[in-house]
């Protein structure tokens, strides 16, 4: 009985940190990435200590596998978490896409690292796997609102075509 309990602890602190990783997995520039402060706490290092890492290692980071905000989605980025202005990140942050995370764990060896790194490859085939079979249901709410216009012009032409209907067309 004992043992069984600590087994739903241990599920529920994994499912737990799943569930943090994937809340911070951001969609920009139209990919899913992670921003390097986050990485570096789930990493167990600083932030500058993973960019320099990163910059020794450049030619393992492509564009499509890692990229520097912009200030202006740095500002959109702050507005929608409601961060503070004041102290806090003095660069813009990078963003790593999946590959590029994969990439990190060959930067960062330490056995803290690699374990983070297996649970955020996997929150990121988790979102994928959610974005996959919830398609259908996004394309279907696109389509609600021009159904739904169509549906009330066509209500609206025949409401309007019974006012202006005469009643002498009616009686004999």
């Amino acid at each position: 009985m004992a043992k069984e309990k600590e087994l739903e602890q241990v599920e529920g602190q994994q499912l737990s940190v799943e569930n943090k990783v994937e809340s911070l997995i951001r969609v920009i520039r139209g990919q899913q990435v992670m921003l390097d402060h986050d990485l570096a706490e789930l990493y167990g290092v600083e932030t500058r200590r993973l960019n320099e890492q990163v910059k020794r290692n450049i030619e393992r980071f492509p564009e499509d596998f890692m990229f520097q905000l912009t200030p202006n989605e740095f500002d959109n980025l702050k507005s929608q978490f409601a961060t503070s202005s004041w102290g806090g990140v003095r660069k813009l942050p990078y963003a790593f896409t999946e590959q590029g995370v994969a990439m990190l764990s060959g930067v960062l060896k330490s056995t803290t690292a690699v374990e983070a790194n297996i649970r955020i490859m996997r929150a990121f085939v988790s979102m994928r796997h959610f974005m996959v079979n919830n398609v259908a249901f996004y394309l279907f709410n696109e389509k609600v609102p021009s159904v739904r216009n169509a549906t009330w012009n066509l209500t609206y032409y025949f409401l309007f075509s019974l006012k202006n209907f005469s009643k002498k067309s009616i009686c004999f």
